[in-house]
């Protein structure tokens, strides 16, 4: 067992790592004082400071911190910030250990570099480690690739496949029985990529639940950013009288997803479903999504909650349903501090196991 637990959070993710603190507590109902204090001090002229209020030396902390949208309306420069320097605040009080948790992290589309510009995912990183991260988690970047930025001599890196919680919600609420899960859902359903990049995710969901998958393949017009000139769709059969799931890591202005379920429309499948891991749900996202929902094009569109969704866009899409990671995110916690391994909760998710798991039967 590593350092008595702590949790802590910057102001953004302070609801959800009261959440994490409630589970950890029904997991372990000895833990007690799990919850620690940050403050934060803002001078006149802009620059602020983060103070602890509580005793982390020796501790092992999880630090819970994000920079997208939130409640309180705070940017994302200022978010990052607060970020950096709670962790510099952990690392001078001589924290035995520090584990950054962002449930969504904001900075990893800017994954790359293209003609001269910076790389916010690296810079993001890069600092993190910098100022003396021991191990970064987060759910589902957005290129696999990503976690690479880290050097796994200085961080450790746990890229959280957040995927499983979507599918295991299909199980518990669309499927229910094996013998559905063979006679309808694997006979009707197709999972559809927005993408050919994201066809790794279509091809996951797919042999979850043994159905087959359809490759979006767009066109995009690069005078614009997120916006798509022309879709073509791929698949070994017609869609026709299917039950399609769009799936992907994220959706940021709906740009993409918007046409392609036009495009899809068009096929005559018998509903249209989205299921994203991140409902980032930039502008003009909601009237877009909220259009696709008005006119009974998209049936149900799934995400998780670790971009917190208001209840103003719970009202404009009444066909949102929420997922939550708060017990996921518990249980990876709690097994880290007791140094068990994480193999159970990386491994691909398996909807005959679970659904015969849930039954009571034996494979």
């Amino acid at each position: 067992m590593r350092g008595k637990l702590l949790l802590v959070a910057t102001r953004t993710l302070s609801a959800y790592c009261d959440a994490v603190a409630a589970a950890l507590r029904n997991l372990a109902p000895e833990a007690a004082d799990l919850r620690g204090a940050l403050s934060v001090a803002a001078f006149a002229d802009g620059e602020m400071e983060v103070e602890l209020g509580t005793s982390v030396r020796g501790r092992d902390v999880f630090l819970f911190a994000g920079s997208a949208r939130n409640a309180l309306g705070l940017p994302s420069p200022e978010c990052k910030l607060e970020t950096y320097h709670a962790v510099d605040a952990l690392r001078r009080a001589q924290a035995g250990r520090i584990s950054l948790f962002e449930p969504y992290c904001a900075p990893s589309r800017s994954d790359r570099p293209t003609r001269r510009n910076s790389v916010g995912l690296w810079m993001h990183l890069k600092t993190l480690v910098e100022l003396g991260v021991d191990h970064y988690l987060t759910f589902q970047l957005h290129s696999e690739k990503s976690s690479t930025f880290i050097d796994p001599v200085h961080c450790a890196v746990d890229d959280l496949p957040a995927h499983v919680l979507l599918e295991a919600h299909l199980c518990e609420t669309a499927i229910g029985t094996v013998e559905r899960l063979r006679t309808e859902v694997q006979r009707r359903w197709v999972f559809c990529s927005v993408d050919a990049g994201g066809e790794s995710l279509a091809k996951r969901f797919a042999a979850s639940f043994g159905t087959r998958i359809v490759v979006a393949h767009k066109q995009r017009d690069y005078s614009a950013p997120d916006t798509v000139e022309s879709i073509t769709l791929l698949s070994s059969a017609p869609i026709e009288d299917t039950v399609v799931w769009i799936v992907d890591d994220m959706i940021s202005t709906a740009g993409s997803v918007y046409p392609l379920v036009r495009e899809l429309a068009a096929r005559r499948p018998v509903e249209i479903n989205i299921a994203t891991v991140h409902p980032v749900f930039s502008p003009p996202a909601i009237e877009r999504l909220g259009e696709l929902c008005d006119r009974g094009l998209v049936r149900t569109i799934l995400a998780t909650d670790t971009v917190p969704c208001t209840e103003e866009i719970r009202r404009r899409l009444p066909c949102l349903s929420v997922v939550p990671t708060v017990g996921y995110t518990a249980e990876v916690v709690h097994r880290l501090n007791a140094e068990q391994p994480l193999s159970s909760l990386l491994a691909p998710f398996e909807a005959r196991r679970y659904l015969e798991g849930r039954s009571g039967l034996s494979r």
